[in-house]
């Protein structure tokens, strides 16, 4: 079957930053995290740096945060696109990614509910039924599914898409992925674990590829993409991407970056692009050691430490497994507005490293996103010019 087309060609977004694409965009660019003090967090008392998502939505998008946030964000997206003078096909697939779907609404059903709650309510906590209600609103009759691989869920979930685009399985894909999950618990243990920083601003502790760096700053977001082969206005195409798995250890990085290594070099040959087409690296760049250290050696000896390199993670958080799509939708805003929102350089750091909004050069980006437990993947993303 040959390979299609697959432009961006709508964008929907629910961050830290508020409800909405131009929130997230206008907050990247100013340079300052979404990250807020939250109380009642941590046993000192003293609260957490959170860039959790706001009040908001409609109520009758359903009882949860993260089920209205979906629900935005996939209409957002597909008004977008329609905007952009795409009209759906016939048969529209839905990906959702998500990691730990409903977490505030099982906390709900377990401690306040005692297990108690009415069958409609109950099965709001399955993850096939946001898809399901998704599909049932819109009148699309493609696949849908779920897909998780920790916090390279995004990625996944891109390729996915596009695999089923190039199968001819569908004629456009709607692709989300979900991650409100910020309960004191989770941050909690994701603080025991060493990678998670919440007691300090998040420029202040999360440094990617930077002298002094703790962690991730912790966020939510719900992002979601129409990708078609259609549409007038496209915001990026996708060229290809590739998955494979350390199988080493269930939160470290092989340090040897054998796994790492190969699933970069196999997106670029599936994208059908070599290392010197590559202008910039949008990273997982977490700031914790072993994921900065991983990244910065792709960057230096497979690329010969050519290509400029930025992390989103300091201003919108690690969104979990919503992380890769806030920095795909950052990456594809950059091609559309000529600007990559990176953060700000605070300490000494690598060499390639952009420091603030850049303008932006056309070019090929590697979006990378490693996952807890070995999860590697890579996407490679193209000016809609190229592929027109």
């Amino acid at each position: 079957m040959a390979e299609t087309l697959t432009n961006v060609i709508g964008i929907g977004a629910v961050t830290g930053y508020g409800w909405g694409r131009e929130p997230l965009w206008d907050g990247l660019l100013s340079g300052k995290p979404a990250a807020a003090l939250f109380e009642g967090y941590g046993a000192g008392g003293d609260g957490a740096w959170l860039a959790r998502v706001p009040s908001g939505g409609d109520h009758g998008d359903g009882a949860s945060r993260s089920a209205r946030a979906m629900r935005y964000a996939a209409g957002e997206a597909l008004r977008d696109a329609c905007d952009r003078g795409w009209a759906p096909g016939r048969r529209v697939g839905l990906v959702h990614a998500v990691v730990i779907p409903e977490v505030e609404e099982w906390r709900q059903f377990y401690v306040a509910e005692s297990g108690r709650r009415n069958v409609r309510d109950y099965l709001a906590l399955m993850p096939s039924t946001p898809v399901s209600m998704l599909m049932q609103e819109y009148g699309f009759h493609g696949p849908a599914m779920n897909v998780s691989a920790m916090c390279a869920s995004g990625n996944a979930g891109l390729i996915t898409a596009k695999m089923w685009l190039d199968a001819d399985v569908v004629d456009d894909v709607v692709f989300i992925a979900t991650d409100l999950s910020l309960t004191p618990e989770n941050v909690e243990h994701f603080v025991k674990l060493g990678v998670a920083v919440v007691d300090a601003e998040p420029l202040d502790a999360c440094r990617p590829f930077q002298v002094g760096s703790r962690g991730f700053a912790v966020g939510e977001a719900s992002v979601s993409f129409v990708l078609s082969s259609r549409g007038d206005a496209a915001y990026t195409s996708l060229l290809g991407g590739a998955m494979t798995h350390d199988a080493f250890h269930v939160t470290s990085v092989d340090p040897a970056r054998t796994y790492v290594d190969e699933c970069v070099v196999e997106a670029l040959r599936i994208a059908g692009v070599g290392p010197g087409d590559v202008r910039y690296i949008n990273a997982h760049g977490p700031g914790t050691q072993q994921c900065d250290a991983a990244e910065a050696g792709i960057l230096d000896e497979l690329f010969d430490g050519r290509p400029q390199i930025y992390s989103v993670k300091p201003l919108a958080g690690h969104c979990q497994g919503a992380a890769a799509a806030v920095e795909l939708a950052a990456a594809a805003m950059g091609y559309e507005f000529g600007v990559i929102p990176a953060p700000p350089r605070v300490a000494q750091g690598h060499r390639r490293l952009l420091d603030g909004a850049t303008p932006m050069s056309s070019g090929i980006t590697l979006k990378t996103s490693l996952g807890m437990g070995g999860q590697n993947s890579a996407v490679v993303l193209a000016p809609p010019s190229r592929a027109a």
